[in-house]
């Protein structure tokens, strides 16, 4: 019995583990035939988006946007509600899209103090602008489509937070009882409140397929998203708004929208619409009005200048931006100039260097001085002599890296001085600066000879001093234990005289 109850155990984990793998393998393949697949080519709508930093103007107007209810427009975010109960709100584009293939990338983020929030939030693409209504802060009875970010459970079947997506064709009332769910097209649960970084929804309608992805806001990763809900062969209008609403009840949320991007899609192959073509006729005739007009202002205003002030001159237009030989001559001036920085540096570093090498050669010259005069043998003051002439060799090899180096500095001083915006870029500022670099890699070379010749003798030739005596210990054991056991003392006699003192001042009071 033990073994046939472990084997029907092991079976069904079998069949959990095929289960959970099938569910997997099946959304690897969705995205691998969605990225097989050839892309279609993404353009930037500007007038049916809107993000920070610059959201809104001055006058809390949303350009190309309208909000209603109490939605309240800032610079970086729109706050569709407050967090206060029974709060709706809504924005909407101005203008209707016609577009055959959308995208819309939607970033928001929905906090509130408690466990559970209420109620949602809502994006909708519909062929009227639903600016006040029950259903998530927008109109009921749309026609068109609508993507609800559910957060409150009205059935009571703890299936939410939740992402659904709604068709209505005009005729149908939003069933609130059952959070929609009778009449969803496509669903997924996903928890969007209180999340470390904003939620960021991907809404793509192509070839008559709706797709909705969603990143759930865990890691700053804008490109981390998951797949929502896919429905195929769905029939939206060919035009509408766009728009998106939310809306409190007894619980409260704040509901904001960070940005709104849409995108026009187009099928590989196919040719793009013209922009002009995009803008009404009425429209570019008032912008050209008002272009002509300003031009007829700045000309007049151009007039009365030069009236008021004959005597001004006014420059050509060529004069007041640099040309390509200007900027090449500027810039072989500041790499002349940077160069010149550079060796003086180098020369005041070598100047000091020779102070030090001769102080130190004075001073190895006195103490021969003295051990000569003490006539203590030949084998030192044979080391100190060979020290004597390695020292004077180094002074000779620094004075000429000096003279080197001054004389690199009197080209660069030459060449400046004769150098003009004229006759720079000539074949005598081209020799100048190869002399330049000759004299740099004399420098170099010398330096180098330098440190060979003097890294063997200083380590073969060098006097090596003894080594010190090792230093006695400062305190013995016996000692230390003397001084504890006086201090010991010390301190108890201090502690009794304490005590009688003090029974000695109570019996005043």
């Amino acid at each position: 019995m033990a073994v046939s109850m472990g084997r029907r155990l092991a079976a069904d984990a079998c069949l959990f583990i095929l289960t959970l793998t099938f569910q997997h393998t099946n959304a690897d393949n969705i995205v691998a035939g969605a990225s097989t697949e050839e892309a279609p080519h993404r353009r930037f709508e500007y007038k049916y988006s809107f993000k920070g930093p610059h959201l809104s103007q001055t006058d809390g107007i949303i350009p190309f946007w309208v909000h209603s209810g109490n939605a309240i427009p800032s610079a970086d975010q729109v706050r569709i509600t407050p967090s206060l109960r029974s709060q709706k709100g809504s924005v909407w584009t101005k203008n209707t899209v016609n577009f055959d293939h959308w995208e819309a990338e939607v970033t928001f983020r929905v906090s509130g103090r408690g466990r559970m929030g209420a109620d949602g939030l809502a994006i909708w693409f519909t062929t009227a602008q639903g600016l006040d209504g029950p259903v998530y802060g927008a109109a009921d009875n749309w026609n068109g489509i609508g993507i609800f970010f559910d957060s409150f459970d009205n059935d009571g079947k703890k299936n939410n937070p939740a992402v659904l997506v709604v068709g209505n064709n005009g005729k149908l009332v939003y069933d609130h009882p059952n959070d929609g769910t009778t009449q969803a097209l496509g669903t997924c649960l996903r928890d969007f409140r209180n999340k470390p970084y904003p939620v960021r929804a991907k809404i793509t309608y192509y070839k008559k397929t709706l797709t909705v992805l969603i990143n759930n806001g865990f890691t700053p990763d804008k490109d981390d998203y998951e797949f929502c809900t896919k429905v195929d062969n769905m029939i939206i209008p060919q035009e509408g708004y766009f728009g998106i609403s939310a809306a409190t009840g007894g619980l409260a949320d704040d509901h904001d929208v960070l940005s709104f991007l849409m995108f026009r899609l187009t099928e590989p192959g196919q040719e793009l619409p013209p922009p002009e073509a995009e803008m009404p006729k009425e429209e570019q005739d008032k912008y050209q009005e008002e272009f002509e007009n300003f031009q007829q202002d700045l000309d007049k205003k151009k007039e009365d200048y030069q009236k008021e002030h004959p005597d001004v001159q006014r420059e050509p237009i060529e004069d007041m931006y640099e040309s390509v030989n200007d900027r090449e001559i500027r810039q072989v001036f500041e790499g002349q100039n940077q160069i010149h920085l550079e060796i003086k540096q180098l020369h005041r570093q070598l100047a000091m260097i020779l102070d030090e090498q001769r102080r130190y050669v004075s001073v190895v010259t006195d103490e021969i001085s003295k051990r000569q005069g003490e006539s203590l043998g030949q084998a030192p003051s044979q080391e100190m002599g060979a020290v004597v002439a390695t020292q004077q060799e180094i002074l000779r090899n620094l004075n000429e890296l000096r003279n080197s180096f001054h004389e690199s500095l009197k080209q660069i001083g030459a060449t400046q001085h004769q150098a003009n915006p004229v006759n720079m870029g000539t074949y005598e500022t081209v020799q100048h600066f190869n002399e330049i670099q000759e004299h740099l890699h004399v420098v170099k070379r010398n330096i180098e000879h330098l440190i060979t010749r003097n890294g063997s003798p200083s380590e073969k030739q060098g006097v090596k001093c003894p080594d010190p005596p090792p230093m006695p210990s400062c305190l013995g054991t016996i000692h230390f234990l003397v001084f504890v056991v006086i201090q010991s003392i010390l301190f108890f006699s201090y502690i009794m005289y304490k005590s009688q003192q003090e029974a000695a001042a109570k019996k005043f009071f």
